[in-house]
């Protein structure tokens, strides 16, 4: 089984987080490869990762990063193939990791989901895919609509909450 989804960290302090498109792609069967490689810290290897990925068979790279969040930019910079990036919630709540990876110069673009949002980064990744996969898609739609039943479960047990003044 080869990968076609790559999840990127700055380091395994970011797992908590990105772990979260791991149980993600894991549940539509999506396979995937997690690596930590940091953009300041290991620079020649996140180029040679992002040099090779496209010709090792992935599609999407997921990148995760927090503080100056340069990851997603450096690897969208090395391959042709879309980066989605994470920002990763540290300093001022996040606010500088997304800045750092929404500005992006003109052509190397960076998909970038809210903070500390691995699961809808994994998500657009797995709609990228089934776009040439239709039984990818079929278990993404699935997915989807237990979505919509969670919440309709949740509404109705909030129908069972009583309070003096509630109405509904």
């Amino acid at each position: 089984m080869e990968p076609l989804v790559s999840i990127i960290m700055g380091s395994t302090s970011d797992l908590p987080v990105m772990e979260k498109a791991c149980k993600l792609l894991n549940e539509l069967q999506v396979p995937f490869e997690v690596n930590a490689l940091s953009a300041h810290r290991t620079p020649d290897a996140v180029e040679q990762f992002a040099r090779s990925a496209k010709e090792r068979g992935l599609r999407v790279i997921i990148a995760g990063a927090g503080m100056a969040a340069a990851l997603p930019g450096v690897i969208a910079a090395s391959t042709t193939l879309p980066v989605i990036g994470v920002p990763i919630k540290g300093m001022l709540d996040g606010l500088d990791a997304m800045l750092s990876i929404i500005q992006m110069p003109p052509g190397i673009p960076v998909a970038t989901v809210g903070v500390n949002g691995a699961q809808n980064a994994a998500i657009l990744a797995v709609e990228m895919l089934a776009l040439g996969d239709e039984q990818l898609a079929q278990r993404l739609a699935d997915y989807k609509s237990g979505l919509k039943e969670k919440i309709e479960k949740a509404n109705k047990e909030l129908s069972e909450v009583k309070y003096e003044y509630k109405t509904n």
